[in-house]
Order: C-alpha cells, then structure tokens, then sequence
C-alpha cells in the first residue's frame, strides 16, 4: 500500500478518535466515582454550539478559540451539574435522569444554534511542530495534529498516573466502591461525585467543540451522531481502564475511516452496509476485551448507578 495512504489513514483515525477518547476519560472519572451519566450526547452537543457561536462572534483565532473552547466547557460543565444536582442532591434515577439530559440536550443546542445552521469557520488549526513534522510517515502521523489531539493524549496519561499514583485517585476510586464506607472514613462524598461529574461534563463538552471548531468546522443538528453513546460504550467495554479507552477510541477512529476507504476501492458491498463497520469492528474487539467477566468486575465501580445518602 502507498505510505502516503497509510500515513493519512493513521492520521485521520487519530482526529476521528480524539472526540471519542475526550468523552471516554471524561466519563471514565465520573463513573470511577460511581456515578453513571447518560447525558453524554447532549451534553456534547451543548458544547459544540456554545463553543461554535462564541468562536463565530469572537473570531477563530487567538483569544476568541481559547474563549471558544472555554465557554464549550463550561456548558457541558453546567449540564452536568444540572444532573448532579437531580441525581446527588435529590437522589433522583441516574439513568433516567441522564437520558433526560440528553433529550434535553438534543433540543436546546437545536434550539440555541438555529440561526448558525451550515455556517463555516476556519476553525482549529493543525501545528507543524519544526522538523518532528517534516518526518517520513510520523511526522504525518504523530506531529501535525491541532492542540486538542495533544491535550487528549496528555490528558489520557495524567488520569492513568491520577488513578494509580495519587491519593485524590485513590479517594474517588474509594468513593465509586462504597461510598457508606469512603463517608465513615471522613471522606467527602458528595464534593468528590459532584467534582467528578463536573469534570465529565467539562470533557465532554470539550469534545463537542473539538467537533464543531476542527472535525467539521461547522454547526450542523445532531452532529454528535451518535459518539456520546459509542463513548459510553468505550468505557464499559474497556473494564474502566485509560489505556483500553485510548485503544478502543482509535480503533472505532481507524473503522470509520476504513469503509471510507474500502468504498474508495469501488468494493462491490453496499455503502450503508460499509458505514456499520465501525460499529461492529469496535464492539466485536471490545466485547472480545473484556470477556473475561471475572477480571472485568475487578475494575467495575462496586456502587455505579446507586444512590447514596449522606448520613444514612
């Protein structure tokens, strides 16, 4: 195969995976601290228009991306907390609470971003980073990604170190397991489940701009498609562990672009069929991961999904 291929095909599966892997950490922490927020692609989605409209009236360069990117966190950061505040405080159903994020997501960002439909921007650019880019096939595929790849990837080793090496790790790990037992040892439960979820949020809605301001520097309805869920599923599917997020996020990236270049081959299989590649490739491995059921419940959040109740 053409290295010109290969080196384009690896590069646009580490940009069609970063979305995903943003959502998965973010996700990753929430659920480690045994809440299960299902809001995902709402939350995402508020993101990738507030992130939008504020790069389109501050400008898509300097301070107007950084505030771009800022605002996009913090709208998935208020979600969140909207979802906190039902689930934690009121000790409403995680699930259904977190759907009716999402629902509600759905709309409002409609909503919201109505007269900015189809409008483009430049939006976020690549870094060619000074000779590491002028690299045969690496540089191609390692050193000319816009900022937010990089932040992924450093994000992605900071939890790994977060949840190994740190007391704070330690503590939301303790509070995911048994909260009953984390509050008789004096540790802050609520605080620590609303930071996480708050930090969920923030990611997620991260991930949306990294959608509207450089996947596709447009809004378009709905332009999640679909990836808050895939990115739900990453989590469960990689036993709550960073690494096998990282892996799980880039081998769906990698599926998406493959049926685009198997239809580019004028492979006689339907088109439509082609697009379901990327989901029943990353289930099928995934699944395969963790099928050791045993092993698997060792990583899982004893009290994910459950309520708790301070002082009870």
């Amino acid at each position: 195969m053409d290295p010109d291929l290969i080196a384009n095909i690896l590069y646009a599966t580490i940009r069609t995976g970063t979305p995903l892997l943003l959502v998965a950490l973010g996700e990753l922490v929430c659920e480690k601290s045994g809440v299960l927020n299902l809001g995902q692609e709402g939350m995402m989605l508020m993101g990738a228009v507030a992130g939008f409209i504020a790069a389109y009236h501050l400008g898509d360069s300097g301070i107007g991306i950084v505030s771009a990117l800022v605002l996009a966190m913090a709208a998935g950061a208020l979600m969140s907390l909207l979802f906190a505040f039902i689930t934690l405080s009121l000790n409403a159903n995680q699930v259904a609470s977190g759907l009716a994020l999402t629902i509600f997501g759905l709309g409002l960002s409609s909503f919201v971003g109505l007269g900015y439909v189809g409008i483009a921007l430049n939006g976020i650019q690549p870094w060619e980073l000074p000779l590491l880019s002028d690299l045969p096939l690496l540089g191609k595929v390692l050193f000319s990604h816009d900022p937010l790849v990089y932040f992924s990837l450093a994000m992605a080793a900071l939890l790994a170190w977060f949840f190994r090496s740190t007391r704070a790790g330690l503590i939301v790990k303790a509070v995911g397991e048994s909260p009953e037992s984390a509050q008789a040892l004096g540790l802050p439960v609520l605080r620590v489940r609303y930071l996480a979820v708050l930090f969920g949020g923030a990611m997620t809605g991260l991930a949306g701009a990294y959608l509207s301001l450089v996947y596709t520097p447009l809004w378009a309805d709905h332009m999640s498609a679909g990836r808050g869920w895939i990115a739900l599923a990453l989590v469960v599917f990689a036993s709550w562990r960073v690494g096998r997020a990282v892996l799980g996020a880039y081998l769906f990236g990698l599926m998406s672009i493959m049926h685009l270049v198997l239809q580019g081959f004028e492979i006689a299989i339907s088109p439509n069929l082609l697009a379901t590649l990327p989901y029943l490739v990353t289930i099928a491995v995934l699944v395969l991961l963790s099928s050791n059921q045993a092993r698997s419940k060792l990583f899982a959040p004893l009290s994910l999904g459950k309520p708790f109740q301070p002082g009870h």
